[in-house]
């Protein structure tokens, strides 16, 4: 009988953190969601585009997603993002317009990649 108590409890258990872990994923979803609806608020860009911003951001930071997502909620409220991710979401805005207008990225110095004979 001690067995079957034992298999039963690490049952419940590992359901437990199952919910947990399904719990943290839809708060995790509705922030991310949010903050899309706030890159395509202040942007003009699609939802779609407003994903690959985020998950742009995310990448060239070094953050994870819904790190980035609550930062930028955070800033919708309060002001201010941590500087690194500023930067990038100004960068991979600035991209997306351009490519919204069927234009190239700008390389990361500021200028246009079209321009000047650049092969990358």
């Amino acid at each position: 009988m001690s067995d079957q108590h034992d298999e039963l409890a690490e049952k419940v258990a590992a359901l437990r953190e199952e919910v947990e872990q399904l719990r943290q994923a839809v708060v995790s979803h509705a922030v991310v969601d949010q903050a899309i609806g706030v890159v395509v608020a202040m942007s003009r860009l699609g939802p779609e585009q407003g994903w690959e911003v985020l998950r742009n951001v995310s990448q060239h930071t070094n953050t994870k997603l819904r790190e980035v997502a609550r930062h930028v909620l955070r800033s919708a409220h309060e002001g201010g993002l941590p500087q690194d991710i500023d930067r990038a979401l100004r960068a991979v805005l600035i991209d997306a317009r351009r490519a919204q207008d069927g234009r190239p990225p700008l390389r990361r110095d500021g200028t246009n990649a079209e321009c000047c004979g650049s092969t990358g």
